[in-house]
């Protein structure tokens, strides 16, 4: 299995698992809290139609990556990033990001710059602040980050079981977008995630990414839920887009938060608009170079 080394604990190597699929456009796709790249199960074969070579891979904690005790934090998760992009060569690249995932695109955009980046999307994401404090007022109280900080220490396998139910809006979509299978195959993965990260990447969904969003230079795309209950989209989704000037901003009508998966045809279809027939240019790009020959 392909992993990419990211640093060391002590004695022990930290890799992150990664996926690497298809040809033309590349497209890294960054999962969130507390699931893994296969969590993208719904838009990797829509991408690899259309043409994109797509990328996936699990934040260190999370998945088959390593599980440290250390780093869980944006710096090091857009380091994490960097390593990857840079191990993989990638060029021209466009950066989704999921949930806790959007918090990697805007600190790794505000950290490395637009560099070979082509365009950014945020998926029901964390930023740009979520905290609630004097200059953020439209924010989430903290003692709302502190009762779920408690409820995983006590028990996170239950907390994963009242979480998902949020993440779903399963007393609403349950059966009608979303199965008791999915949902039981997400609380699968989240079990399998290292304990320290569950607890320890809470406090990261209030990271004030205000300044990392004004770094943002390439065309932007914002997607969320009006009925997401976990990142609520007054408080990011609405504010993230009017942050970046000329952001398409795409609300999805009763949308619960893990719109990737319950909906999906309407997810998939705006990413593709935005994203373009990554086939297409890669096509038109090798006939150039033909004809130049």
């Amino acid at each position: 299995m392909p992993y990419v080394n990211v640093g060391k604990e002590n004695s022990t190597d930290i890799e992150l698992y990664y996926e690497d699929h298809g040809a033309g456009d590349a497209v890294v796709l960054i999962h969130g809290y507390p699931l893994s790249g296969a969590s993208w199960e719904k838009q990797i074969p829509v991408l690899l139609a259309t043409g994109h070579r797509v990328v996936t891979y699990d934040r260190r904690g999370f998945g088959k990556s390593s599980q440290p005790t250390a780093g869980y934090n944006y710096d090091t998760f857009a380091e994490d990033l960097h390593k990857l992009v840079t191990h993989l060569k990638l060029r021209d690249f466009a950066l989704v990001g999921f949930s806790m995932g959007g918090g990697e695109v805007a600190r790794y955009l505000g950290k490395y710059g637009s560099k070979g980046v082509s365009k950014a999307v945020f998926i029901s994401s964390v930023p740009p602040f979520l905290l609630k404090t004097p200059d953020n007022p439209e924010g989430v109280d903290g003692a709302v980050f502190d009762g779920i900080q408690k409820a995983i220490v006590a028990d996170r396998y239950a907390f994963f079981t009242e979480f998902f139910k949020n993440f779903y809006n399963t007393d609403l979509l349950l059966a009608k977008r979303v199965s008791e299978q999915a949902v039981q195959a997400s609380w699968n993965l989240a079990a399998g995630a290292s304990a320290t990260a569950s607890l320890a990447c809470v406090p990261t969904w209030h990271e004030d990414f205000r300044e990392d969003l004004k770094r943002v230079d390439v065309p932007t795309l914002v997607i969320h839920g009006d009925a997401d209950r976990i990142v609520p989209i007054t408080a990011s989704g609405q504010r993230t887009a009017k942050l970046i000037k000329g952001t398409r901003l795409f609300v999805l009508k009763d949308g619960p938060h893990c719109i990737t998966w319950t909906h999906a045809d309407e997810v998939n279809r705006e990413l593709v608009e935005f994203l373009g027939k990554g086939i297409a240019k890669h096509a038109a790009a090798t006939t150039r170079t033909e004809a130049v020959a």
